[in-house]
């Protein structure tokens, strides 16, 4: 995975040149990753499923800045069959990595159920709607409004939210995020796709709560992940339950 010849601005050009999410990555932690001196790559962890040529690995990319201080990049690479080769997304948290494995975790299950054309449950994301109020919530001043950026940046539905929430989010000092559904789906065409559901909870500085809801899913021609971003729950729902197509 990693060129002992390389240097590090290399092998940082390397990953952020293959990354399908490198445009995610925080302005400010590429321009100080510009100043790397050295690095290390480790892989952290990995799935392997026989036969169907399934699988996915986390590693660990660790480069010693010229301050002296360290950062690290956490690359998920995985095949979901499809015959597209590997793809590369790259995170700045393991816990983020983490999140994405839960989406393409779903690709595991075609293995499993190799005959099964059984379509997505309508009643499993109807039920959404009916789902329990959210527990109280632990907000993290994180880079809040930096995060938001990059969420509506990334989002690629035409609907997504405009100007004025972007405006209203420049504000936000602390976030949280929640994972509120996740389920594998089969089309008609044989076709498996995962769907994601994410809050994106925000706090302002003037006590005001914002949330985003974040649609993860691979329901695209060629299988690849697509993010959309809605200002309400039941708009997620709405565009999730169209991308389903379920009979």
């Amino acid at each position: 995975m990693s060129d002992p010849h390389e240097t590090a601005e290399e092998h940082l050009a390397r990953l952020l040149g293959r990354a399908l999410n490198s445009f995610e990555l925080p302005d400010t932690s590429v321009e100080r990753l510009g100043s790397a001196l050295a690095h290390s790559s480790a892989l952290h962890s990995s799935h392997h499923s026989s036969g169907a040529g399934l699988h996915r690995e986390t590693y660990r990319h660790t480069f010693l800045l010229a301050d002296g201080s360290d950062l690290t990049l956490w690359e998920l690479v995985y095949e979901t069959g499809g015959g597209s080769g590997p793809q590369h997304e790259l995170y700045m948290a393991e816990e983020e990595a983490r999140r994405a494995v839960t989406r393409i975790r779903g690709a595991d299950a075609a293995e499993m159920f190799p005959d099964d054309d059984t379509q997505c449950d309508f009643e499993i994301l109807s039920a959404l709607r009916s789902a329990p109020a959210a527990a109280a919530r632990t907000y993290v001043p994180d880079r809040s409004a930096d995060h938001a950026r990059r969420l509506l940046r990334r989002a690629e539905n035409p609907d997504r939210p405009g100007e004025s929430t972007a405006r209203l989010l420049r504000s936000a000092f602390a976030h949280q995020i929640s994972q509120a559904f996740g389920s594998q789906c089969r089309f008609d065409i044989g076709q498996n796709a995962g769907f994601t559901l994410y809050e994106h909870a925000f706090l302002l500085v003037d006590g005001k709560e914002i949330s985003l809801w974040e649609v993860e899913h691979t329901a695209t021609p060629d299988g690849r992940h697509m993010c959309e971003v809605y200002d309400s729950r039941s708009a997620a729902h709405h565009a999730m339950e169209i991308r389903a197509q379920v009979r």
